[in-house]
């Protein structure tokens, strides 16, 4: 049996090849690569590896040219940070009117080769742009309770249902801000959001009350672009009740409701709930006039921030390639502002208002009222309410079982009690003459000897 080289062999036969490797042509390589392999025993996918990996030898790879500047980047990340750091797939189709509003209000300079440079920039090429920044940036319960009444009456719509629809079809839920426990009165929000236009409105109410939701629902109507033709709900009971469904009959308002336990019926407010309400607002719990009134200031500065400028991307088609592979497709990113005007079922007149009231505002400035807002609403923020301590049994009482009164043991419906069972000793940690010592029962006595230094080298212990 042949001789293997040494390591220190195959280094320099390694070093020695690799230049003549990275110079030669496609079959002077093949020819240096069976030599290589042959010689020093390796699998030929990696002495391929080890002949083309670059260490300093052999033929240098040249630098990528340097196309966006240290200005586009800077521009790029004001721009990111006044849509309040939105994915690139949603900034990317939004930069022409959010150039244009920066630069309304003097926030921002380009000359036109930077221009260019950030209108021609691809998502992929901004999410490498934006990566450092990324990186230095560094669920609640639910409260929705059954309402039993008139649910037979109204009827379902699942999320197929939604398809050649008009805007002002909205769907609603409400968002607890209970901090992690339910119990105590405490504010909730009420979001809409349109089907077609995804413009959203939220309102903040200091309880959950079929009264506090049919007032907002009326404060909501006047605020829209568009009529309210219909409103899509959970089954809970601040939706299910009479104030809401005569509210909804006095109007000529469709009134549905989504199935019960079936999160994707609501898809679309329910995504509102967690990118803008959650966002907002937090985790944290708050109650009270004071809070409420920080919560509903907070939602005057952001509706005009989320719709005006908030691009988001809505799903056309889906298409299951061969029963495995479901294949989504989506518009180009707009923002409800934008796709009012798109709709042909809107007003002019609604739309020049809107166009009138987009040229007066300022996102920066709205971004940084939504922030001032934000602190003031944190301010008045509670802690969670602690659960019930478990009461000790009181000395004396006659009703208190002791350790010398044996208690008849209880049965309790439901699921059988699991069986306990011992907890399973840790093994201890094998050493490297245990492994050793295996592996030389495994082999004949003779040989076991031979095998033992390469076993040290190798095996990993």
């Amino acid at each position: 049996m042949r001789k293997k080289m040494s390591l220190s062999a195959r280094k320099e036969l390694l070093s020695s090849l690799k230049p003549e490797y990275r110079r030669a042509s496609a079959d002077e390589r093949k020819r240096l690569l069976d030599g290589f392999v042959i010689a020093t025993g390796y699998n030929r996918k990696h002495a391929i590896a080890l002949l083309a990996r670059f260490d300093g030898i052999g033929r240098k790879k040249g630098k990528r040219k340097v196309i966006y500047d240290d200005a586009v980047k800077e521009a790029l990340v004001k721009l990111w940070n006044a849509a309040n750091r939105i994915c690139s797939k949603r900034l990317v189709p939004f930069l022409p009117q959010l150039i244009e509003a920066l630069e309304r209000f003097g926030h921002l300079q380009l000359t036109e080769v930077e221009r260019e440079k950030l209108l021609s920039m691809s998502a992929a090429t901004v999410d490498r742009l934006l990566k450092p920044d990324r990186q230095r940036l560094g669920g609640g319960k639910s409260t929705t309770k059954p309402g039993n009444i008139l649910r037979k009456q109204i009827p379902i719509r699942t999320f197929a249902d939604w398809n050649d629809v008009v805007p002002g079809f909205l769907e609603g839920d409400l968002v607890a801000h209970c901090g992690g426990n339910i119990r105590g009165r405490f504010c909730h929000t009420l979001t809409l959001t349109d089907i077609v236009t995804a413009w959203t409105e939220c309102a903040a109410l200091p309880a959950k009350t079929d009264n506090s939701v049919v007032a907002a629902m009326e404060a909501i109507q006047k605020c829209l672009p568009f009529p309210v033709l219909g409103i899509d709900t959970d089954n809970g009971s601040e939706f299910i009740n009479y104030e809401l469904a005569d509210w909804c009959t006095d109007r000529g308002i469709t009134f549905t409701r989504a199935r019960e336990y079936r999160k994707n019926d609501q898809a679309h407010v329910e995504e509102k709930n967690g990118s803008v309400v959650r966002r907002l607002t937090g985790y944290n719990r708050f109650e009270g006039d004071q809070a409420c009134s920080a919560l509903a200031r907070l939602y005057e500065a952001a509706r005009l921030y989320v719709n005006f400028f908030q691009p988001s991307v809505k799903l056309v088609k889906k298409v299951r390639d061969g029963g495995k592979r479901l294949q989504k497709t989506y518009d180009k990113a707009k923002t409800p502002y934008q796709r009012v005007l798109d709709c042909p079922q809107i007003s002019k007149s609604s739309k020049n208002k809107l166009k009138k009231q987009y040229q007066t505002l300022d996102p920066v400035k709205l971004l940084a009222e939504i922030e001032e807002r934000q602190a003031v609403l944190w301010h008045t923020a509670n802690a969670p309410l602690e659960e019930p301590a478990a009461q000790s049994p009181a000395e004396g009482d006659s009703t208190v079982a002791t350790d010398s009164t044996p208690q008849p043991e209880v049965r309790r419906r439901g699921r059988p009690r699991k069986a306990v069972t011992k907890p399973k000793a840790q093994k201890k940690p094998r050493t490297q003459e245990g492994k050793l010592g295996e592996l030389g029962d495994l082999i004949d006595d003779d040989i076991s000897h031979l095998l033992a230094e390469r076993i040290r080298k190798y095996l990993p212990f």
